[in-house]
């Protein structure tokens, strides 16, 4: 029998630690878990989203942040999401109900990573 996965919590790189910090708990409403200033590493959640974020170490090539995807945040109210961040952060894309039966927006956190954040059609106030 196959053990089962039960979380995944990205790391962020960032040379912009108390920035970002600041950006995910004052804008998105994260909760600050642990700190670690000597290690440059830091560990934030919200409800069942997890995320840390960390300064580089000398092993790793950095030069900015950068990722090829995005984060994608599932939630059970896209709107409120939308009216509560709208106007805080730099919109990729406004919020909108796709083909795929979500109702989604998308935004750049302080480093330029992607977050999106959506909820199945079905669940949401504004269809």
């Amino acid at each position: 029998m196959a053990m089962k996965l039960t979380y995944l919590r990205p790391m962020i790189w960032t040379n912009e630690m108390k920035e970002s910090i600041d950006f995910y708990t004052r804008i998105l409403g994260f909760t600050l878990g642990e700190y670690n200033e000597e290690w440059g590493w830091a560990s934030l959640h919200l409800d069942e989203v997890g995320i840390m974020i960390a300064k580089p170490n000398e092993h790793t090539p950095f030069d900015k942040p950068t990722f090829s995807g995005s984060f994608y945040i599932n939630t059970d109210d896209v709107d409120y999401w939308w009216d509560r961040l709208k106007d805080q952060v730099k919109l990729c894309y406004d919020i909108d109900n796709f083909e795929y039966e979500m109702r989604e927006f998308a935004f750049y956190d302080n480093n330029g990573y992607l977050l999106q954040y959506g909820s199945p059609i079905e669940t949401t106030s504004e269809t």
